[in-house]
């Protein structure tokens, strides 16, 4: 639930913002405001990501404030903490709807807070475009009309890191996952893409969401005889078993490959993500003029370059930004019949969001983690680049034909 600092930034954000409209906007100003609903982990154990989400949003609802809002209205952030339990998340989303007038949701960190909340949506009349839930089924079985993905999911990831695999003399390989949704989602379309290039996948094992201490599964992976282990951690779970792993020296005998690579991992772990090669959803070294733009600005305001999650969950903002402009709207069958073919060119370049089953189309990366003279943290260097028609799966599928 969420506690009194939690309405009291609240509170704080939406006179800002409207504030800021105000003296950028003049008289236009006094319309009412655009609400964007934002039921996102702050605490618990995938809080950090959840932080990089909100910064995400408050520096996307400035920008477009800035330039006199959306459809000439302010945007107004409503930010609540989910602690990423699916139950609150729902309880949450419907309190917006009913007490604040949502009609647009986004930021919503786990999956399994995802699958909760979308078959709600059509009671709702609200529109969710989601900026990081990974697991396939929302955009396949679990599909419903009013949810959007704008963000890398994690069969477009895994697929990123087994087109790798293709050309690695790799052949032996074991998993390592989050016990919910996303973490068996993920390491499914893992096995079957490892299979299809000619690998053995020897089993994987899952660990439940919030574990510390990692010696045991650790264990395993060694025992395994695997060349390479798959990763599909987040968080804090994914910082400790990084740090675990140095000290067990598992680098030594296994690769370590991972379904997302993030800088704030990194800097929690330091050395200890050194050689590490996975995907990323979002490489702010990303060499294009939108995403150069956003670098600079991120970085004027926050002194250093925006991280994995920042960077997917931007994009997902433009491209709901995009949205509600072309539908001239936010209601929701307006906005989805806008969202539904959108094309916008955006920080990874140009993406499309399909018709079929509400997928944005988008390029994969691989990235190792290296130290590079002179940056105080190890960071994530591109290796390998696949166009979006590689990478995203076929319409209402976590599996690939190829």
């Amino acid at each position: 639930m969420v506690n009194q600092a939690d309405i009291l930034r609240r509170t704080m954000l939406q006179a800002a913002a409207a504030a800021g409209f105000a003296t950028l906007a003049g008289p236009a100003a006094a319309a009412d405001p655009i609400k964007i609903g934002i039921p996102v982990a702050l605490t618990g154990p995938l809080g950090g990501v959840g932080a990089q989400m909100r910064r995400a949003c408050e520096f996307w609802a400035k920008e477009v404030n800035a330039k006199g809002g959306l459809l000439g209205r302010p945007v107004e952030l409503v930010i609540e903490d989910t602690a990423g339990n699916p139950a609150t998340t729902v309880r949450t989303v419907q309190e917006m709807v009913e007490r604040d007038g949502i009609r647009v949701i986004t930021a919503i960190v786990a999956s399994n807070e995802a699958l909760a909340t979308v078959p709600k949506l059509a009671e709702w009349d609200t529109i969710f475009v989601s900026g990081d839930n990974g697991d396939g089924r929302l955009t396949a079985e679990s599909l419903v009309p009013n949810f959007f993905r704008a963000n890398v999911s994690g069969p477009m990831g895994t697929r990123a890191v087994a087109l790798w695999l293709r050309d690695s003399p790799m052949k032996n390989f074991y998993g390592l996952g989050m016990d919910y949704a996303w973490g068996h989602n993920s390491m499914d379309v893992f096995a079957a893409e490892a299979k299809r290039a000619g690998k053995n996948f020897m089993g994987a094992v899952f660990s439940p969401t919030g574990t510390k201490d990692f010696s045991t599964y650790i264990t395993k992976i060694r025992q395994s005889g695997a060349e390479g282990v798959y990763l599909v951690l987040a968080g804090d779970d994914n910082n400790a078993f990084l740090a675990q792993a140095k000290q067990y020296r598992l680098g030594d005998k296994v690769q370590m490959l991972t379904e997302q690579v993030d800088q704030m991992s990194i800097n929690a772990t330091g050395d200890s993500a050194i050689g590490l090669i996975g995907s990323s959803r979002y490489p702010f070294s990303l060499d294009n003029p939108v995403n150069k733009a956003f670098v600079a600005a991120w970085q004027a305001e926050y002194g250093r370059p925006p991280d994995l999650f920042e960077g997917d969950q931007y994009q997902s903002c433009k491209v709901l930004q995009a949205g509600i402009e072309k539908a001239g709207s936010i209601e929701a069958a307006k906005l989805r019949t806008a969202l539904e073919g959108l094309a916008v060119t955006s920080v990874k370049g140009p993406i499309v969001m399909r018709a079929c089953d509400h997928q944005a189309e988008q390029p994969g990366f691989i990235v190792k983690v290296v130290k590079r003279e002179g940056m105080e943290h190890p960071v994530p260097e591109v290796i390998a680049s696949y166009p979006a028609d590689r990478v995203t799966p076929p319409c209402n599928k976590m599996v690939y034909d190829d």
